[in-house]
Protein backbone atom coordinates (compact mmCIF):
# COMPACT_ATOMS: atom_id res chain seq x y z
CA UNK A 1 0.00 0.00 0.00
CA UNK A 2 1.18 3.12 -0.78
CA UNK A 3 0.97 6.72 0.57
CA UNK A 4 -1.95 7.67 -1.66
CA UNK A 5 -4.05 5.11 -0.56
CA UNK A 6 -2.74 4.73 3.07
CA UNK A 7 -3.97 8.31 2.59
CA UNK A 8 -7.38 7.56 1.68
CA UNK A 9 -8.17 4.45 3.60
CA UNK A 10 -7.44 6.58 6.91
CA UNK A 11 -9.75 9.57 5.50
CA UNK A 12 -12.70 7.15 4.38
CA UNK A 13 -11.81 5.37 7.94
CA UNK A 14 -11.77 7.95 10.54
CA UNK A 15 -12.93 7.22 14.30
CA UNK A 16 -11.68 7.99 17.83
CA UNK A 17 -9.14 5.11 17.23
CA UNK A 18 -7.74 6.02 13.93
CA UNK A 19 -7.75 9.20 15.15
CA UNK A 20 -5.51 7.99 18.35
CA UNK A 21 -3.08 5.17 16.10
CA UNK A 22 -2.17 7.61 12.98
CA UNK A 23 -1.82 10.52 15.62
CA UNK A 24 0.61 8.03 17.57
CA UNK A 25 2.53 7.02 14.50
CA UNK A 26 2.64 10.74 13.55
CA UNK A 27 4.11 11.78 16.91
CA UNK A 28 6.72 8.92 16.64
CA UNK A 29 9.53 8.29 13.95
CA UNK A 30 7.19 7.33 11.42
CA UNK A 31 6.32 10.21 9.36
CA UNK A 32 2.73 11.00 8.69
CA UNK A 33 1.10 14.26 8.94
CA UNK A 34 -1.41 15.39 11.31
CA UNK A 35 -3.26 17.44 8.55
CA UNK A 36 -4.68 14.01 7.08
CA UNK A 37 -6.23 13.15 10.58
CA UNK A 38 -7.52 16.31 13.15
CA UNK A 39 -8.57 18.35 10.07
CA UNK A 40 -10.75 15.86 8.79
CA UNK A 41 -11.91 14.55 11.95
CA UNK A 42 -13.07 17.68 13.26
CA UNK A 43 -14.83 17.94 9.80
CA UNK A 44 -16.51 15.24 9.86
CA UNK A 45 -18.08 15.75 13.76
CA UNK A 46 -19.60 18.53 12.18
CA UNK A 47 -21.59 16.82 9.61
CA UNK A 48 -22.27 13.50 11.37
CA UNK A 49 -23.56 12.25 14.79
CA UNK A 50 -20.69 9.57 14.86
CA UNK A 51 -17.98 11.75 15.97
CA UNK A 52 -17.61 15.04 18.59
CA UNK A 53 -14.78 17.30 18.02
CA UNK A 54 -13.51 17.90 21.65
CA UNK A 55 -12.79 14.39 22.18
CA UNK A 56 -11.22 14.58 18.37
CA UNK A 57 -9.17 16.47 20.31
CA UNK A 58 -8.49 14.48 23.33
CA UNK A 59 -8.36 11.27 20.79
CA UNK A 60 -5.75 12.73 19.16
CA UNK A 61 -3.43 14.69 21.84
CA UNK A 62 -3.35 10.93 23.50
CA UNK A 63 -2.02 9.51 20.47
CA UNK A 64 0.67 12.16 20.35
CA UNK A 65 1.24 11.22 24.02
CA UNK A 66 1.46 7.42 23.24
CA UNK A 67 4.10 8.43 20.33
CA UNK A 68 6.20 10.67 21.86
CA UNK A 69 6.52 8.40 24.66
CA UNK A 70 8.13 5.99 21.96
CA UNK A 71 10.25 8.25 21.32
CA UNK A 72 11.58 9.42 24.47
CA UNK A 73 12.05 5.91 25.80
CA UNK A 74 13.56 4.63 22.49
CA UNK A 75 16.20 7.54 22.76
CA UNK A 76 17.07 7.05 27.01
CA UNK A 77 17.45 2.94 26.06
CA UNK A 78 19.52 3.41 23.20
CA UNK A 79 21.68 6.38 23.77
CA UNK A 80 22.87 9.15 21.23
CA UNK A 81 25.46 7.01 19.50
CA UNK A 82 22.96 4.57 18.49
CA UNK A 83 20.13 7.26 17.57
CA UNK A 84 22.84 9.04 15.45
CA UNK A 85 23.88 5.94 13.31
CA UNK A 86 20.00 5.26 12.50
CA UNK A 87 19.38 8.41 11.49
CA UNK A 88 22.79 8.19 9.27
CA UNK A 89 20.94 4.81 7.77
CA UNK A 90 18.87 4.28 5.27
CA UNK A 91 15.77 3.08 7.03
CA UNK A 92 16.41 6.52 8.86
CA UNK A 93 16.22 8.45 5.76
CA UNK A 94 13.18 6.43 4.63
CA UNK A 95 11.82 7.77 7.86
CA UNK A 96 12.66 11.19 6.91
CA UNK A 97 15.06 11.30 10.19
CA UNK A 98 18.90 12.36 9.21
CA UNK A 99 21.57 13.39 10.92
CA UNK A 100 20.80 17.00 10.03
CA UNK A 101 17.29 17.20 11.51
CA UNK A 102 18.06 15.34 14.69
CA UNK A 103 20.88 17.80 15.67
CA UNK A 104 18.01 20.53 14.72
CA UNK A 105 16.25 19.25 17.61
CA UNK A 106 18.75 18.51 20.11
CA UNK A 107 20.09 22.35 19.38
CA UNK A 108 16.19 23.61 19.90
CA UNK A 109 15.87 21.55 22.95
CA UNK A 110 19.23 23.20 24.63
CA UNK A 111 18.02 26.72 24.03
CA UNK A 112 14.63 26.36 24.95
CA UNK A 113 15.34 24.01 27.96
CA UNK A 114 12.50 21.70 29.46
CA UNK A 115 9.62 23.93 27.81
CA UNK A 116 11.03 22.84 24.25
CA UNK A 117 8.90 19.86 24.33
CA UNK A 118 6.15 22.34 24.98
CA UNK A 119 7.14 24.86 22.21
CA UNK A 120 8.52 22.25 19.72
CA UNK A 121 5.19 21.04 19.53
CA UNK A 122 4.44 23.78 17.48
CA UNK A 123 7.53 23.91 15.01
CA UNK A 124 6.33 21.58 11.69
CA UNK A 125 9.97 19.96 11.44
CA UNK A 126 11.02 19.93 15.00
CA UNK A 127 7.35 18.19 16.51
CA UNK A 128 8.12 14.59 15.50
CA UNK A 129 11.34 14.52 16.72
CA UNK A 130 11.92 16.58 20.06
CA UNK A 131 11.00 13.62 22.05
CA UNK A 132 14.04 12.42 21.62
CA UNK A 133 16.14 14.99 22.93
CA UNK A 134 14.23 15.11 25.94
CA UNK A 135 15.06 10.94 26.12
CA UNK A 136 18.94 11.57 25.58
CA UNK A 137 19.35 14.13 28.08
CA UNK A 138 16.87 12.24 31.05
CA UNK A 139 14.26 14.55 31.38
CA UNK A 140 12.06 13.52 34.38
CA UNK A 141 8.94 11.48 32.45
CA UNK A 142 5.91 13.46 34.27
CA UNK A 143 7.53 16.87 33.48
CA UNK A 144 7.99 15.53 29.89
CA UNK A 145 4.49 14.33 29.30
CA UNK A 146 2.84 17.96 30.82
CA UNK A 147 4.52 19.72 28.83
CA UNK A 148 3.80 17.03 25.47
CA UNK A 149 0.46 16.68 26.41
CA UNK A 150 -0.15 20.61 26.25
CA UNK A 151 1.82 21.73 23.14
CA UNK A 152 0.03 18.62 21.67
CA UNK A 153 -3.15 19.36 22.55
CA UNK A 154 -2.78 23.41 21.50
CA UNK A 155 -1.43 22.27 17.84
CA UNK A 156 -4.55 19.72 17.66
CA UNK A 157 -7.05 22.16 19.10
CA UNK A 158 -5.80 24.69 16.22
CA UNK A 159 -6.08 21.53 13.73
CA UNK A 160 -9.27 21.17 14.64
CA UNK A 161 -10.27 24.69 14.69
CA UNK A 162 -9.46 24.62 11.36
CA UNK A 163 -11.18 21.33 10.31
CA UNK A 164 -14.27 23.44 11.52
CA UNK A 165 -13.50 26.59 9.95
CA UNK A 166 -13.70 24.67 6.60
CA UNK A 167 -16.86 23.09 7.40
CA UNK A 168 -18.30 26.22 8.30
CA UNK A 169 -17.18 28.41 5.39
CA UNK A 170 -16.81 26.18 2.69
CA UNK A 171 -18.66 23.97 0.48
CA UNK A 172 -15.59 20.96 0.86
CA UNK A 173 -17.70 17.69 1.11
CA UNK A 174 -15.24 14.87 1.16
CA UNK A 175 -12.51 14.77 4.05
CA UNK A 176 -9.64 14.63 1.24
CA UNK A 177 -10.55 17.94 0.31
CA UNK A 178 -10.20 19.08 4.00
CA UNK A 179 -6.74 17.40 4.39
CA UNK A 180 -5.62 19.10 1.12
CA UNK A 181 -6.81 23.10 2.03
CA UNK A 182 -5.08 22.13 6.38
CA UNK A 183 -1.95 20.89 4.81
CA UNK A 184 -2.11 24.26 2.46
CA UNK A 185 -1.82 26.23 5.75
CA UNK A 186 -0.43 24.48 8.43
CA UNK A 187 2.44 25.47 8.49
CA UNK A 188 2.44 29.12 8.33
CA UNK A 189 0.12 28.72 11.04
CA UNK A 190 2.44 26.42 13.68
CA UNK A 191 4.76 29.29 13.31
CA UNK A 192 2.49 32.28 14.35
CA UNK A 193 1.72 29.92 17.42
CA UNK A 194 5.80 29.39 18.15
CA UNK A 195 5.61 33.17 17.58
CA UNK A 196 3.05 33.77 19.89
CA UNK A 197 3.84 31.72 22.65
CA UNK A 198 7.32 32.85 22.68
CA UNK A 199 5.65 36.23 23.47
CA UNK A 200 3.67 35.13 26.53
CA UNK A 201 6.14 33.32 28.08
CA UNK A 202 8.01 36.28 27.26
CA UNK A 203 5.83 38.69 29.00
CA UNK A 204 4.80 36.47 32.02
CA UNK A 205 9.14 36.51 32.65
CA UNK A 206 8.96 39.72 32.27
CA UNK A 207 6.20 40.12 34.70
CA UNK A 208 7.69 38.11 37.07
CA UNK A 209 11.13 39.60 37.06
CA UNK A 210 9.27 43.09 37.61
CA UNK A 211 7.71 41.70 40.51
CA UNK A 212 10.73 40.46 42.20
CA UNK A 213 12.90 43.76 42.11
Amino acid sequence: MDSAELFRWVLENLNYWVVTLFMAIESSFIPFPSEVIVPPAAWKAMTTEGMNIFLVVVFATLGADIGAIVNYYLAKWLGRPIIYRFADSRIGHICLITRESVEKAESFFREHGSASTFFGRLVPAVRQLISIPAGLSGMRLDKFLIYTTLGAGVWNSVLALLGYLIYRYTELKTPNDVYLLASTYSKEIGHVLLVLAVLVVAFLIYKGWKKGK
